[in-house]
């Protein structure tokens, strides 16, 4: 009995061992699924730095799609600006409020600030924070040339300060146009502010009178939620805040959280820079005076195809046209020139110009982070080499045919050989090419002596005895 009782505690032994064995191997693969899935959670962090173009609002757009499309748990856009175009802030405005993730607004890092455009953009965005040491504000609208100002409407509410900005009688006197640009701009932001619950009193004060807040006060008032020192405090303090994003609360998870930055690319890059208001400015001068003096000398070319070019990039950088059909006309301008540099001897500038605003087109009409079918960028490249070389090849061929010698034209009778007719003294009559010329000579010539022509004045030719 002894030995039967032995085996079933040892049994039982067995079996204990067994089920710890089995919980800690379910344990561990459980903390394994739960490191695999907070390693593929992440926040994109996305930069908004410098003025707002149509460069800028795209490149926004696509990073909050792509953010999307790869599921990442936020967004934060990370904001320096001074402000920008009402359209494409207008453009990064909706792509926020259409977004399925939450999009935070950080205006960082310290020095930073939210002027103008940007303040619009952060009272759309889902939650608000801002950085020590940084500003947001001076929201009233402006026209591109910076024409007359006002003076401010209503004064600036100071932090603490409770009151409502007064009504439309306190706005400065001006022209109706103005009236309605800054009474559309305070709908805009106060409808912001009302859907995120935000202080929409000092918004329509930051529009009328160009108020402005530091970090600490814009927390103060109800402006932004969050004052963090940098993304990982962002990141610590937006955990457990519940957010609304496309009719869909949900309670933010990000301690911890892994932060993509979305970099921009070399085409990013180099639209920001012809998109900048003061060079798009530049662009447009340069444009219509390029067309001026084409239109002053015309066969100059190179001033008209260099207008038309700056033209183009010039309203596309101002978003007075729209990006596919700028892409579209400077494509069909650069084939017209390329086609043109054929048939007219303007020494390649006519054809390196249409190839540039070929590849410029091309490089706005197809967006190579757009989604969808697009065209591969190595096709473009592609076809602007072969261009390239055909505007070359045009050129090598011309330059070789400028080396060769006349065939044709009073120079190539310089130095040909004539015979006379008769005996003369000076004047006679000598045979040239099967035809009879005048002609003249500084020494007598006998009937049948050959000479040689030195000079063609008008059908009179000059002529010396060539020598044996």
């Amino acid at each position: 009995m002894s030995g039967i009782r032995s085996k079933h505690v040892e049994l039982r032994r067995i079996a204990l061992w067994l089920v710890i064995g089995v919980l800690l191997l379910s344990s561990a693969s459980s903390r394994s699924t739960d490191a695999v899935a907070s390693a593929d959670r992440f926040a994109t962090l996305i930069e908004l730095k410098g003025p707002i173009g149509p460069a800028m609002s795209r490149y926004v757009e696509h990073s909050i799609a792509d953010a999307g499309n790869q599921h990442s748990t936020v967004v934060i856009l990370q904001m320096d600006t001074p402000g920008g175009l009402d359209t494409s802030m207008r453009d990064i405005i909706k792509a926020i409020l259409a977004s399925p993730l939450p999009v935070v607004t950080y205006v960082a890092p310290g020095g930073a600030r939210a002027a103008s455009a940007g303040t619009y953009i952060l009272y759309a965005s889902h939650l608000a924070a801002m950085a020590p040491a940084t500003n947001l504000g001076a929201a009233t609208p402006i026209s591109i040339g910076g024409g007359p100002s006002a003076p401010p409407a209503a004064p600036a509410i100071n932090p603490g300060d409770d009151k409502k900005p007064k009504g439309p009688e306190e706005i400065p006197a001006g022209s109706a146009l103005e009236h309605k640009a800054i009474n559309d701009a305070v709908a805009y932001i106060r409808s912001l502010a009302q859907l995120r619950g935000r202080n929409a009193d000092w918004a329509e004060a930051a529009v009328r009178g160009a108020a402005s807040l530091s970090a600490d006060d814009a927390l103060a008032q109800h402006v932004i939620e969050i004052i963090a020192k940098d993304v990982p405090d962002l990141l610590q303090q937006l955990h457990g805040r519940k957010v609304k994003a496309m009719d869909r609360e949900m309670v933010l998870e990000t301690r911890g959280l892994a932060v993509r930055s979305v970099v921009p690319d070399w085409r990013t890059q180099l639209l920001l820079v012809l998109t900048h208001p003061t060079i798009a400015y530049g662009l447009l001068l340069v444009g219509i005076y390029g067309l001026l003096l084409e239109g002053y000398n015309p066969g100059a070319v190179l001033p008209g195809v260099a207008g038309a070019l700056a033209l183009l990039l010039g309203l596309y950088g101002l978003q007075l046209l729209e990006v596919n059909y700028a892409g579209l006309a400077l494509m069909a301008l650069g084939v017209g020139l390329i086609v043109a540099e054929f048939f007219m001897p303007a020494f390649g500038s006519l054809g390196v110009g249409g190839l540039a605003a070929f590849v410029i087109g091309s490089l706005l009409l197809f967006d190579s982070h757009a989604s969808g079918p697009r065209v591969a960028l190595p096709l473009i490249l592609g076809i602007a080499v072969a261009g390239g070389l055909i505007i070359l090849t045009i050129g090598w061929l011309a330059d070789r045919a400028r080396r060769r010698p006349l065939r044709s034209g009073v120079e190539t009778m310089i130095g040909a050989p004539v015979e006379a007719v008769s005996d003369c003294q000076d004047r006679c009559v000598v045979r040239y090419g099967g035809e009879l010329w005048n002609a003249r000579t500084a020494s007598p010539l006998r009937a049948g002596q050959q000479a040689r022509i030195v000079k063609v004045a008008e059908l009179t030719l000059w002529v010396e005895p060539q020598q044996d």
